[in-house]
């Protein structure tokens, strides 16, 4: 598979990949979505150094805006359609206690004004699909979701693309590189679980 992305990085369709797999992850939280980003953003760095031309190697403000468009639009799709799910998905999210439990966080978290879950879960494993799932099933109102989505799609983003840049500047453009970036977006979403769990969040 990663010889795969790495053809794929030095071809216009990476935009398009990228952000299949962002938008889908909501649903299929086991999609390399972050992956992508990050050697995407590694060949960026690669591009940059060796002075390539334009074509051959992704161009970071494009990457960066195509994963924050996809992330919003993801958040959204599930948000509508969980909206939309009536007594079946009410049901499925009344039987699994942690669904249960982020709908009740994150309803009231909102109509606080506070949207720090939102964030937080945005780098969270299914952290995004709970929250945005759970959004549309309590009903909040868009504009209490919506800007709070924002902020963590770009968020997320720009950090998955400054790992991906930063580590190929100062790792070069290798796999290796491309692992300690990965395992650095790891960490913050082993964080992010972290913090989602404290009480403070909770309350």
């Amino acid at each position: 598979m990663l010889e795969s992305v790495g053809s794929l990085t030095g071809s216009p369709w990476i935009y398009a990949v990228v952000a299949a797999s962002v938008l889908l992850d909501v649903f299929l939280p086991v999609l390399p979505s972050g992956v992508l980003v990050i050697t995407a953003a590694t060949a960026a760095a690669a591009g940059s150094a060796t002075k390539a031309v334009p074509h051959d190697a992704p161009d970071i403000l494009a990457l960066t805006l195509c994963a924050v468009t996809a992330s919003v639009a993801g958040d959204l799709v599930a948000y509508r359609l969980a909206w939309r799910g009536g007594d079946r998905l009410d049901r499925a999210i009344a039987r699994s206690r942690r669904l249960s439990s982020a709908q009740e966080r994150l309803g009231a978290a909102l109509s606080r004004g506070g949207g720090t879950l939102v964030v937080l879960a945005r780098f969270a494993p299914a952290g995004r699909s709970v929250v945005s799932l759970g959004a549309g099933a309590a009903h909040r109102r868009v504009r209490e979701f919506l800007p709070w989505s924002v902020l963590a799609s770009v968020s997320w983003a720009v950090y998955s693309v400054a790992l991906g840049y930063f580590g190929g500047q100062w790792l070069g453009a290798t796999w290796l590189a491309t692992g300690v970036s990965v395992a650095a977006l790891f960490g913050a979403g082993a964080g992010a679980a972290y913090f989602m769990r404290r009480p403070a969040l909770q309350e």
